[in-house]
């Protein structure tokens, strides 16, 4: 089918070439078919992901997230390459770029992404275009083509259920079965049971189900890592329950219902930034976008895009929220509190919840690295399953800020340690890179507040949370490298992130050893280090002395996680993954779980 309606598109186009025949049309199309085709690959990958939970190919599944990151930039630079060769479009005239413009919007009448192709047309164009033309006559600073009410020619966005003679328990199964997964459920009639005890506990006391009463389901499943989510909402008089069913495999590969989440903010953690994207085939994504909105509605709509793997109109819808936030407000971007980083420079907006950060022209002389291997190690991060124990960062090349929001010190240390990441024209600052993330209360912080106010609980779960943090990275194959307090970060949540990137590695590749025994006694009172380090030799004893000076923090830390020091836990995980073992990860607490003894055996084997 969509091959049917690509090869529809194409015609239409050459119809249209015919009849205008003009170089700023042909341009035009160029634009727009650039845009088809990567849209075209990047449904593909989303469709077959069913084929991969299906399978269980787990492997798989980690390979196409990876290699969809990559999707978009490289059809971006292939349609840039095209316009060159065909149209010589570094020397195209103004006017001509204002009709090319004015004639991709009449493309977009009738499109099922137009947000997304006008996202595209910037993106080409940008590359293109010199900075000065970066302005509504030129590229879309704001939407032009409205999203609402775009339907699918295929399959419609959510389909309708009606509680009639099955009862709540027909839906349920009707709903599972719509889906037509090729791989048996281990017990679908006790899994539908769970699920209606678990609505009825929620709500305790039903409400009169009202005339218009239905439920509403996403047409595809959200695939993520070994699980398929299954996304709704009920809806009933005035009111609206949203839901999600996370639906696994077993141990023997058949299917189970692992819980119903029934509450937003549960519902909201699935697509927090700091997890993995997902993999969900949709004709038109707006109108998914639309109905998360409606179950999630304090989820911006740049993190839903982002979430749904479509980060560059995520980008997009955040810097013009970004940018609408700065006209309505006064206060001056100033330095992020904490210790100033040896790779980075940060600083934030006070009444905007984000970080700004810089990658230095200089490091600090510890830090043996350039800029291209910090760019690599922030890439890496996108593309592995983040666990939700990594922050995710949005990139920006050439983002434009007001000259007078800067504080003097920002200033300063943008002229001092990053010179060349930076232009002033006229009133603006433009930053040839940036990353931006949300802002968080650092970790080391976080703990000197919980001891000076003596809340000692707080320290405490602050430290467990930290461990957990590294648990959890260590299960998807990556060790954080700088292990410092200062390197994490609290969440609104009270969740502990991670979000210093320069000295990650894979798991898999590095090298756990013991320290070895002193030779003698000259060795064991030197202050240097006198045997073999390789590049990717990590001591998990030495971690001690650099974490756990203060007694304090050391005593609550060796109490739940003393085992991070030992080399056992981490070659013992480096062994596994290379043997091809993916971890269970649950977005959600355990005890949400259906069957506690099931839940109970898979926490075990996680440990």
């Amino acid at each position: 089918m969509l091959k049917s309606a690509l090869i529809f598109t194409l015609n239409a186009m050459k119809i249209s070439v015919g009849l205008y025949g003009n170089h700023a049309h042909q341009i035009a199309l160029a634009l727009i078919q650039g845009f088809n085709k990567h849209y075209s690959l990047f449904r593909e990958t989303s469709k077959e992901a069913k084929t991969r939970f299906e399978k269980a190919d787990w492997l798989g599944v980690h390979k196409a997230v990876k290699e969809r990151i990559r999707f978009y930039d490289d059809r971006v630079d292939e349609c840039v390459e095209r316009l060159n060769n065909e149209f010589d479009a570094s020397n195209i005239e103004q006017p001509t770029w204002q009709q090319i413009k004015l004639l991709y919007i009449g493309l977009l009448l009738n499109h099922k992404q137009p947000e997304l192709a006008e996202t595209f047309f910037n993106s080409v164009t940008t590359k293109i275009l010199h900075r000065d033309y970066f302005r509504n006559d030129f590229i879309f600073v704001r939407p032009t083509i409205s999203t609402e009410n775009i339907e699918s020619d295929t399959t419609p966005t959510y389909r309708s259920y009606y509680a009639l003679q099955g009862g709540m328990r027909g839906v349920i199964r009707n709903i599972i079965n719509d889906f037509d997964w090729q791989r048996p459920f281990a017990d679908l009639d006790r899994d539908i049971e769970d699920v209606y005890q678990g609505i009825l506990r929620h709500i305790q006391d039903v409400p009169h189900r009202e005339v218009n009463f239905q439920i509403q389901v996403l047409g595809s499943p959200f695939y993520r890592n070994k699980a398929a989510y299954i996304m709704g909402k009920a809806i009933n008089g005035s009111a609206e329950y949203p839901f999600a069913v996370p639906v696994l495999h077993d141990d023997e590969g058949k299917l189970y219902l692992d819980t119903i989440l029934l509450d937003a903010w549960r519902i909201g953690l699935l697509f927090s930034l700091s997890r993995a994207y997902f993999m969900v085939d949709m004709e038109v994504p707006s109108g998914y976008v639309q109905f998360l909105r409606s179950i999630l509605p304090n989820k911006p709509r740049s993190e839903l895009y982002i979430m749904l793997g479509l980060g560059k109109q995520g980008k997009t819808m955040f810097f013009r929220d970004f940018i609408y936030h700065l006209h309505h407000s006064e206060d001056k971007f100033i330095m992020a509190p904490g210790i100033r980083g040896l790779v980075m420079l940060v600083f934030t907006l006070p009444s905007y919840p984000y970080v700004f950060k810089i990658i230095k022209d200089v490091f600090g002389t510890s830090k043996n690295m350039d800029r291209a291997t910090v760019k690599k190690k922030f890439m890496m991060v996108k593309q592995v399953d983040r666990v939700g124990r990594m922050a995710d960062t949005l990139e920006f090349s050439n983002a434009a800020f007001p000259l007078n929001r800067f504080d003097e010190e920002v200033m300063e240390e943008l002229r001092t340690l990053a010179p060349n990441c930076f232009e002033i024209h006229g009133d603006t600052l433009i930053i040839k890179h940036i990353y931006i993330e949300r802002r968080m209360e650092p970790l080391n912080m976080h703990l000197e507040r919980m001891e000076r106010s003596n809340n000692m609980d707080g320290l405490e779960q602050a430290i467990m949370e930290y461990g957990n943090a590294i648990r959890e990275m260590a299960q998807a194959n990556i060790f954080p490298g700088d292990m410092l307090w200062k390197n994490f970060g609290i969440t609104r949540t009270s969740k502990v992130v991670f979000y210093d990137y320069d000295e990650i590695e894979y798991i898999t590749d590095c090298v756990f050893r013991r320290v070895p025994q002193p030779r003698n006694e000259e060795d064991e009172m030197s202050g240097e280090v006198w045997y073999n380090v390789g590049p990717k030799d990590v001591f998990p004893e030495t971690f001690g002395p650099f974490l756990l000076g203060n007694p304090a923090v050391k005593a609550v830390f060796m109490k739940h996680h003393a085992d991070l020091l030992d080399v056992v836990f981490w070659q013992s995980h480096k062994e596994r993954i290379q043997a091809g073992y993916v971890y269970d990860v649950f977005p959600y607490d355990q005890e949400k779980r259906f069957q506690p003894e099931r839940a109970d055996a898979q926490a075990r084997e996680s440990i």
